[in-house]
């Protein structure tokens, strides 16, 4: 768990926020071990912005991984802060309700996707 916490405080560095001045990273652990990070990038225009969670996913996805174990994310003011619902609506996607968020607060803590995320939508409510 602190190598992958490492990872997303050392991705934070990279963060681009002039307007927020709240920095956040992530790293996220594939099936195979690998791990990708990614880091929060602001927009003037603010829906254009990109969180750090994200950043992550769409690298590793576009590496070609589908198959996910678990993120950690962590803020410049390590506040124990979880992903967005759009982020974790990402994560139910490709990951099943037990795959695992790791936060960085006083201590880091874990949770599942399933609790931050119940009865989420899934590509079976598009088949109905």
């Amino acid at each position: 768990m602190d190598d992958l916490l490492d990872a997303a405080r050392d991705a934070m560095d990279a963060a681009y926020t002039p307007y927020s001045e709240y920095t956040v990273g992530a790293a996220l652990e594939t099936s195979d071990g690998s791990v990708y990070t990614g880091c929060n990038i602001e927009n003037a225009n603010y829906s254009n912005s990109l969180h750090a969670e994200e950043v992550a996913i769409g690298a590793a996805v576009s590496d070609g991984h589908r198959s996910f174990e678990r993120v950690a994310v962590t803020s410049g003011k390590r506040d124990g802060v979880t992903p967005c619902g759009m982020c974790r609506q990402t994560f139910a996607e490709f990951c099943d309700e037990s795959f695992e968020i790791i936060t960085d607060g006083d201590e880091p803590t874990v949770y599942e996707l399933g609790d931050l995320l119940p009865n989420t939508i899934t590509s079976e409510h598009l088949d109905k």
